[in-house]
């Protein structure tokens, strides 16, 4: 068995073991037949894809077997959230917001540690549709990780962002 395979087993047991936000990560990974590759990524940890995979940075310690790690099962988490968001949503600050939150969220429970400081500013943000908290947002992701590339999102899902720059209304959320 390949090592993306035996990751792939691996992960979804331990995501069926893990509360309820891990054990529908797993189920969406089983049910969309999401794969994992590793590669070597500059600038994050693990990427989706538009093919619909996951892609792992090779350079990241995979310590799985018996014992699984809450980093990298809240990386997955992450990732497997802008999978269900979809293009336009994903490649959002809101998607950003929500896939981060998501993530950060479960790690801090799972693993009981704290989180830095900007992270926890990040999960007391309102997901919202409020165009200041999400430039609030962005401007915290990018002090926490400065080579995040956030500021070349849109605020909104693009078909939003557009109505809102024409209209200067805030959207119906869909």
């Amino acid at each position: 068995m390949s090592m993306e395979k035996t990751f792939r087993a691996q992960l979804l047991l331990q995501l069926a073991n893990h509360g309820s936000v891990a054990a529908a990560t797993g189920k969406y990974l089983q049910d969309k037949k999401v794969y994992f590759k590793f590669r070597k990524q500059k600038y994050s940890a693990a990427a989706w894809t538009l093919a619909g995979n996951i892609h792992i940075n090779n350079q990241i310690d995979l310590p799985m077997g018996s014992s699984p790690d809450p980093y990298l099962l809240s990386l997955v988490i992450h990732e497997t959230r802008h999978l269900q968001q979809g293009i336009l949503k994903a490649l959002s600050v809101y998607g950003e917001l929500d896939a981060w939150q998501v993530g950060f969220k479960f790690y801090k429970e799972w693993s009981g540690s704290a989180l830095h400081p900007v992270l926890e500013e990040i999960l007391c943000l309102p997901l919202n549709w409020t165009r200041s908290d999400l430039k609030n947002a962005a401007t915290l992701m990018k002090k926490y990780s400065p080579g995040y590339k956030i500021d070349l999102l849109p605020l909104y899902p693009l078909p939003a962002e557009i109505f809102w720059r024409l209209t200067r209304k805030t959207p119906v959320r869909s």
